[in-house]
């Protein structure tokens, strides 16, 4: 019996089509092969995103305009990503629709407590 081990110190061996494929790859190809990956999950992940957004983003408009003199404008802006969020998931959009909209939703809401509190 033959037993055949395989050694660490060996260099990995790529080939011209995984080189090729690690060279093409960019964010946006991985985000979306991520949101494929998660199909299954559409519900969980619209769930998650209304608490993540109704808990986390929604007071945001509030503490700004309050604290920081912010337009009244950031209110519509939150108002109108989170309507969205819920508009998606109610009328069954795709995970790649759903997982963009709260991707959207935290950069937007992170851009916006970045100018109004640095």
């Amino acid at each position: 019996m033959n037993m055949t081990t395989i050694s660490l110190n060996d260099p990995a061996q790529w080939t011209e089509q995984s080189k090729s494929q690690l060279l093409n790859t960019n964010i946006w190809k991985r985000f979306l092969a991520l949101a494929d990956g998660q199909s299954k999950n559409r519900t969980l992940w619209f769930v998650v995103s209304l608490i993540v957004q109704g808990v986390l983003f929604l007071p945001v408009p509030a503490v700004v305009i309050y604290y920081y003199n912010a337009p009244v404008m950031l209110l519509a802006i939150t108002l109108t990503l989170f309507f969205a969020n819920i508009i998606a998931g109610m009328t069954s959009a795709g995970i790649r629709t759903l997982l963009s909209i709260l991707v959207l939703s935290v950069l937007i809401h992170v851009i916006m407590l970045a100018v109004f509190i640095i």
